[in-house]
């Protein structure tokens, strides 16, 4: 069944986006994103919305559980459209390569298509993948700046008294 096109209004009427519908294990997986993040709130709000028209509609025969959240830091990336959306991002990724052991891959997105990613590898270059090739990806998240060394040991070469 369609989930997307039902889900898509229901969640832009609360300012959300669908980013990604997953079934896997008897979980209905649900990540929705909104311009300047997700808060405990909107995913409130949208795990009820959702779960009243699940439950109006009835789509599984069985037994589930709805999990509605957001990316996160480092978001999972499953198709061409979530690809597409991390041109000059920092991505890693493992590639199933025929009759080669698969390699794992981290670097920028320089471009990408419907079909291929392209990215700039730290040790490979400049690698292009087939996004069907495509084990696992995800973004990379890096924390915050460079740590710069404390002021106490700091060394000027002055003692800091005035004489």
């Amino acid at each position: 069944m369609d989930l997307e096109t039902p889900l898509r209004p229901l969640l832009s009427n609360l300012g959300l986006d669908l980013y990604d519908l997953e079934m896997i294990s008897g979980t209905l997986t649900i990540t929705v994103t909104k311009d300047g993040g997700v808060d405990l709130e909107s995913l409130t709000k949208a795990n009820r919305v959702i779960g009243e028209w699940l439950d109006a509609n009835d789509p599984f025969p069985n037994r589930y559980t709805l999990d509605v959240s957001s990316p996160g830091l480092e978001r999972r990336l499953r198709t061409p459209a979530h690809f597409l959306t991390t041109v000059g991002e920092v991505v890693t990724l493992r590639e199933l390569r025929k009759d080669l052991p698969t390699r794992r891959l981290e670097g920028t997105v320089l471009r990408c298509d419907e079909t291929t990613v392209t990215l700039n590898d730290a040790e490979s270059g400049e690698v292009t993948v087939a996004i069907s090739d495509v084990e696992r990806a995800r973004t990379v998240f890096k924390w915050g700046p460079e740590a710069k060394p404390s002021p106490s040991k700091a060394t000027s070469g002055k003692s800091g008294k005035k004489g």
